[in-house]
C-alpha cells in the first residue's frame, strides 16, 4: 500500500480506538486531523488499492503483448457496434428522459456483443459470496478463453464539454462482502461520450478504452446517515397536519 495512505489510516485507527472512555472523544481529535491530512489522501495508486483491498493484482495493458492487442482490438470493435445501435432512432435508450437511467443498457448490450465476439465470455461478476451484484465496481467480467485472462470493463457515460470536469465520476468501495474483483486483471473504463438531448433523441459521439493501471484516486471521508438514523421519532420536533 502507498507508505502514505497506510500511515494516514493508521494514524485514524489510533485516533479512533485509543479515544473511548477519555476525553476529548474520538470524533473531535479525528475532524481536525482528517482535515490537516487532506494531501496524504489524495494520489493513491488504484493499483495499490486494489492489492491491498482484495489480494488481486492490477496488470497493465502490454502493447508489444499479443493477447492483449487482439483482445483490445475485439473490444474496441464491439464498442464501435455498442455507438451505432444506441444512436439509431430505434434504439430503447431513446425512450429515456434521463441519462443516468441509460447506463445499465449500456451493460446488458456490451455484455450480449461481447459474447458474441469469438474467444471471449463477458457476465456481470459476481461478489466472494458467490452473488451476482449489478451495482458497484466493476461492471463487466471479460475472459479470453484461450489464455483464461481476466479483463474488467467499467462503462461510464459523460456530456460534452464535462471531460475536464472535477466532479467524481469514479469510486470503488472496498468490502469484503461485496467484493467483486475476484482476479488479477487488467482494469479498463470505456468513457462514452454524448451531446445534450435533441428532438428526444441520444447521440453518442466518441468513446475512449482507458487502461487503469496508472490510475490514481483519493480517498473522501464522508459521514452518512440512512432514513431510519434520520426519521427517529425522538427527533421530530414538528410534523404536517394529518
Amino acid at each position: 500500500m502507498n507508505r502514505s495512505l497506510r500511515l494516514a489510516l493508521a494514524q485514524a485507527a489510533i485516533l479512533v480506538s485509543s479515544g473511548f472512555g477519555q476525553s476529548p472523544a474520538p470524533v473531535d481529535q479525528l475532524i481536525p486531523w482528517l482535515l490537516g491530512e487532506d494531501a496524504q489522501l489524495r494520489g493513491l495508486p488504484f493499483a495499490e488499492v486494489i492489492a491491498d483491498a482484495t489480494g488481486k493484482k492490477v496488470r497493465a495493458v502490454d502493447p508489444r503483448d499479443e493477447t492483449d492487442q487482439r483482445v483490445i482490438k475485439q473490444i474496441s470493435t464491439v464498442l464501435d457496434e455498442v455507438v451505432r445501435r444506441m444512436n439509431a432512432p430505434e434504439s430503447v435508450i431513446q425512450q429515456v428522459a434521463r441519462i443516468n437511467e441509460v447506463s445499465s443498457h449500456f451493460e446488458d448490450l456490451l455484455c450480449q456483443l461481447l459474447n458474441a465476439a469469438p474467444g471471449l465470455r463477458c457476465d456481470f461478476p459476481r461478489t466472494a459470496e458467490g452473488h451476482v451484484q449489478r451495482s458497484g465496481y466493476p461492471d463487466l467480467r471479460i475472459v479470453d478463453e484461450k489464455t483464461k485472462r481476466v479483463f474488467y470493463l467499467d462503462p461510464k457515460l459523460y456530456a460534452s464539454g464535462s471531460r475536464e470536469s472535477s466532479f467524481r465520476t469514479f469510486y470503488f468501495e472496498p468490502k469484503r462482502a461485496t467484493n467483486k474483483v475476484l482476479d488479477d486483471a487488467v482494469h479498463l473504463v470505456v468513457g462514452f461520450e454524448h451531446e445534450p438531448r435533441k428532438d428526444g433523441l441520444w447521440r453518442f459521439i466518441r468513446w475512449d478504452l482507458v487502461d487503469l493501471s496508472r490510475f490514481q484516486v483519493k480517498l473522501k471521508a464522508e459521514f452518512q446517515g440512512s432514513n431510519h438514523d434520520l426519521y427517529r421519532a425522538e427527533a421530530i420536533v414538528a410534523r404536517s397536519a394529518k
